[in-house]
Order: structure tokens, then sequence, then C-alpha cells
């Protein structure tokens, strides 16, 4: 699926499911807080938090569940994306030209890389 797919298919299922878009400001809210349930996962997967043990997650140390909460970040950029008439995918593609010109040798020159 591309991302302008990704983007149709969302805006699809709010008018048959959803009946409409929640506000801008309520799906930014909707926004940060799958982002902080995306972070637990990581933190306690990859860092130094552990998992509580009523959480039922630790079971699989969050692997079922980190891909589901990275899909529900992108469910809702998607819904902003739309409600806010941005094209995801052109914005990706002036995003990725942006970082070529301004990084093509900053990372490669960066030391701290070379490990």
């Amino acid at each position: 699926m591309t991302i302008e797919e990704a983007q149709r298919a969302v805006d699809e299922w709010i008018k048959e499911y959803g009946v409409r878009y929640f506000s801008e400001l309520t799906n930014m809210a909707v926004l940060t807080e799958e982002v902080g349930e995306l972070a637990k996962i990581i933190a306690r997967r990859y860092g130094e938090q552990s998992w509580k043990a009523s959480d039922p997650r630790r079971e699989d140390n969050g692997q079922k569940a980190l891909g589901d909460e990275m899909a529900d970040v992108l469910w809702v950029l998607l819904c902003l994306a739309n409600q806010t008439g941005v094209d995801l995918t052109e914005e990706l593609r002036k995003n990725l030209e942006k970082k070529t010109n301004r990084d093509s040798l900053r990372h490669i020159a960066n030391p701290k890389l070379k490990a």
C-alpha cells in the first residue's frame, strides 16, 4: 500500500464507519497518546524500564503490540494529513530531498557514527 492509498483508505474508513473525523486538536492529542503507548513499549523492550507484573504486554516483551502501536501512530497521522489537506506522499518526497541536500555528507563525516 502506498502512502496515497493509505490516506485514501483511512478517509474511506472514516466516512463509512467513523461518522466523521475528530477535530484536529483532538487528533493531535490522540497522536500524542499513541506515541506515548509506543514509547512505553520501546522503553521496556530496548531501554532500562521494566514491565510491571500487571502489564499483559510483558509476556511477549511487547512484540505483538509494537507493530500495532506503530500502526496506530500512522493511522492518526494519516487522519491529520487528510483533514488538513496535506499530501504526505509529496511532503515525504520533498523532505527526503531536503535531507539529502542538507545532510548528504554530514552523517558520513560524523566520527560518532563510525563505531
